[in-house]
Order: structure tokens, then sequence, then C-alpha cells
């Protein structure tokens, strides 16, 4: 079986619909035959380059929020994560992060895609790190296991765009329009950060459909 997930990873359902998917596959009986494919899906691909800022003022710039509606929002979001025993820093920063996935595509075809998402949530919601920084990103590939030369060199050039541009074209293709969103053997989809128990349930279905 194999589960294709598309997701951004400054983005909280995200990190939290990972914790609740692995939960599940931890328990699922067959997840030693499972296969787990992360696709890129940014949240904002116009946001500029080379440009960051808070997570409180994005949410204030661009759902004008308060400043105190923005922390109430990311406190309840906080909430959720210590109830999945996840660490999350709601002072993170926010950035474009189209040289990120670019990373996490090297990692796929470099066989360390699930240690490299895991690091980057790791640094990003856990310790508040700024991943948009090319010297952080390159640090954090490095610790997953990639070469920090290779990194330094997909960042520098532009490999893996396509792989990039056509992860976001099969999401439009598939009517996917929010992330998290989890696909079982391309035939069931689970929309967003769904309790531990959907996806338990979507296993057995997509398994049960193999005959």
């Amino acid at each position: 079986m194999r589960v294709d997930i598309w997701s951004d990873v400054i983005c909280p359902w995200c990190y939290l619909g990972k914790a609740r998917f692995e939960q599940a596959l931890s328990a699922f009986a067959h997840r030693d035959e499972v296969e787990v494919v992360y696709h890129s899906f940014e949240l904002d691909p116009s946001y500029p380059k080379d440009s960051t800022e808070t997570t409180f003022a994005m949410l204030t710039r661009k759902y004008g929020l308060s400043e105190a509606d923005a922390r109430a929002a990311e406190s309840r979001v906080a909430g959720l994560a210590a109830a999945e025993g996840l660490a999350f820093d709601p002072e993170r920063p926010v950035g474009n992060t189209f040289d990120i996935h670019r990373v996490l595509h090297l990692g796929l075809a470099k066989g360390v895609q699930a240690e490299l998402v895991r690091a980057v949530n790791q640094a990003y919601f856990g310790q508040g790190r700024q991943v948009f920084d090319h010297g952080v990103i390159t640090e954090i590939a490095a610790g997953a296991g990639l070469d920090a030369a290779v990194v330094g060199d997909v960042i520098d050039g532009d490999a893996y765009a396509e792989q990039v541009r056509q992860d976001e074209l099969q999401a439009r293709q598939l009517g996917i329009s929010g992330v998290p969103f989890f696909v079982f053997d391309m035939a069931l989809g689970v929309s967003g950060a769904q309790p531990t128990e959907m996806f338990a349930n979507a296993f057995d279905q997509a398994w049960e459909r193999r005959g």
C-alpha cells in the first residue's frame, strides 16, 4: 500500500495530521507494507523569497486578526499539539517554502524523506528555527542524512523545481485545495488533521480494497 501526503512544512495542521496519521500507521497490522511519500503544497506560493515575518504578524495581515486573537488561535493549536505529545513554538517565523520543498524532493530521491520531514518539523515547530535560511535548512538536511554540499547545490540552483510544480499540479488535478491531504493507493482520500481513529479506518478500508 502507498499513501501520498500533500502538505506544507509551515502548516500546523499538517504537523498535527502527520502525528495522528503515524499513530494509526504504527498500530496498523500491515504497517511494514506501507510506503509513505510526501508531496509539495505551498500554502502561499506568492510569499516573497528572502523575507520572513512572525506567525502572529502573518495572521493579523492575512486574516485581519488582532494580535490578541492571533495569539489565542495559536494557543488553541498549541494545546492540540501538546495533546499529541508535540512541541510547538508559537513564535516561529513564516516565509516562502519553495526551496524547502525542493530539498524534500532531494530527500525523497536519496531515501531519507521521512527523516528529513521529521527533522524539519522538529526544528520549525518544536524550536521555532529559521528554516527559510539556507544555512539552517542545509544543517537540518545534513543531520537527516543528506550531503551538505549536495543540499547547497540544490538550493543555489533550480534542481527539483519541476517536481515541486508537478506535485502542485497533481494536487489541483485531484481537487486538493487545502492540506494536509492523504491519498491511500490513489483511491481513498482523507482531508485534514483527522482523529487517529479515522486514519485507522482509512488504512483498513484501503487494505480491503486491495482484495
